[in-house]
Order: C-alpha cells, then sequence, then structure tokens
C-alpha cells in the first residue's frame, strides 16, 4: 500500500474526497464557532462525520486500487 497512490488528480474520486473532507472540517468549525441550538449542532456535527467517514472510505479505495 502506497500512500503516493491517494494523489489521483484526474480520478473523479479523489476530488470527490477531498470535498468532503473540507465540508466535514467546515461542518466541525461552525459547529463549534457559532451558538446553534442542540437539535442543530447535533445534525451538524452527524453530517460532519459521515462526511469523513465517507471520505476516508474513498481514501481507502484510491489507495487500494
Amino acid at each position: 500500500m502506497k500512500l503516493s497512490r491517494l494523489y489521483q488528480p484526474r480520478n473523479p474520486l479523489f476530488w470527490l474526497m477531498v470535498a468532503l473532507n473540507l465540508l466535514s472540517a467546515a461542518l466541525s468549525w461552525i459547529s463549534q464557532t457559532q451558538s446553534l441550538g442542540v437539535l442543530v449542532s447535533l445534525v451538524m456535527v452527524g453530517f460532519a462525520i459521515g462526511n469523513a467517514v465517507l471520505g476516508t472510505y474513498l481514501m481507502w479505495r484510491l489507495v487500494n486500487a
């Protein structure tokens, strides 16, 4: 397993992985810096965790492809 296989700019999975990881980082930042309701914060954190898990799965597929 080579980490150099992770960088594949011509593969759409690479860009989807980058977008999902950036989105989960943005959602985490918003949920920590803004004063939101408990339910809204939980939904945003759930989306952030889901995005991180999906991004990790896509990273695993790129490395093992």
